[in-house]
């Protein structure tokens, strides 16, 4: 950060690109002359807005705050008090939403319907000031043949950035070795305040951005559907306050799964599995996989939904992965 430089002149730098401009804009509710007229010195922006201009952009956050601080003393203390003044309730208002779409939706598109209400909701509530959350779904991998349930596959998922809104590019397998399968197998929150900090007491994969992590299991009747996984591009992030919130929103996602995706826990044996890069060679092929079982039941003359025969692929590559591991660990 340049010393002599204000915050106005950082910002008329940022709001140089029309796109970033427009957004922050769209953001805050304002004519996007106004945010000219900030950067400018023609206007002051009440301490409000400077609020909401702060948590519109995150990556600057820091310059912005100790920028500011010079021309209106005491910010900083003040825009660390907003931003600890989290509550693990959820809105009521959200609930009934949530029971309604429930209630209108048909069975084929609950979950997906469901579950993108829940974690728009999550990511807004996890991550008001916009420091960068990523939240996936990890729900329990119907077994096949009827065997343990061996894997958690994370086939929904949004973040904040630097994720992308739609985490679709990281869909996954996940098992013992995962924070979410720890979650599973322990059947309460977990949480870790470093992950590349030596010593921690839980499984967890790194990400390029995630700093600490979180999971909750999704539980009805005592039995588990997977579990919620949130990871941070901050230290510590996840504060009892936020534990807790996570715990309750995976209680919600339980209302987007059938009784039938929920097992017993005596059911469920995690096997371990290899990190996404090492995954991505099996998953590239998965639309040509999805299309071969199509084209097969139906020279058949056989029924087969998408849904069931996307879970027909991903037992596939799980089997697949289990047997690339096991050979390896043979050699």
């Amino acid at each position: 950060m340049d010393e002599t430089q204000g915050w106005r002149e950082l910002l008329r730098t940022i709001l140089s690109d029309p796109q970033v401009k427009q957004r922050v804009a769209n953001e805050l509710s304002l004519n996007p002359m106004t945010l000219t007229r900030w950067s400018t010195g023609e206007s002051t922006p009440r301490r409000q807005n400077l609020h909401q201009l702060v948590m519109a952009l995150p990556q600057y956050r820091d310059s912005f705050i100790a920028l500011i601080e010079r021309e209106f003393p005491g910010f900083s203390a003040v825009h660390q008090e907003a931003g600890e003044g989290e509550s693990a309730i959820i809105p009521s208002e959200f609930y009934m939403r949530v029971l309604q779409t429930r209630a209108t939706t048909p069975k084929n598109l609950r979950y997906w319907v469901l579950c993108d209400l829940v974690l728009e909701q999550a990511l807004k509530h996890l991550d008001p000031d916009r420091y960068g959350i990523g939240i996936s779904i990890a729900r329990c991998l119907p077994p096949s043949n009827g065997n343990l349930v061996s894997s958690l596959l994370t086939d929904k998922g949004r973040g904040s950035q630097p994720w992308e809104q739609n985490m679709e590019r990281e869909t996954m397998l996940l098992g013992a070795e995962s924070l979410a399968g720890y979650a599973v197998i322990s059947g309460h929150v977990v949480a870790i305040a470093d992950i590349h900090a030596q010593g921690n007491r839980f499984p967890a994969s790194e990400g390029a951005w995630e700093k600490s992590s979180a999971a909750a299991p999704i539980t009805f009747g005592g039995n588990i559907a997977g579990s919620l996984l949130v990871s941070s591009t901050q230290l510590d992030y996840f504060t009892p306050v936020r534990q807790q919130l996570i715990s309750n929103y995976a209680d919600v996602l339980a209302l987007a799964l059938e009784p039938d995706q929920f097992y017993d826990p005596r059911c469920i044996q995690l096997r371990i599995f290899p990190p996404q890069q090492e995954q991505r060679p099996y998953i590239s092929g998965f639309r040509e996989r999805l299309l071969g079982i199509l084209r097969q039941a139906a020279d058949r003359q056989q029924y087969i939904s998408a849904t069931q025969a996307e879970q027909l692929v991903w037992q596939q590559i799980e089997e697949e992965l289990v047997r690339s591991r096991l050979a390896e660990a043979s050699r």
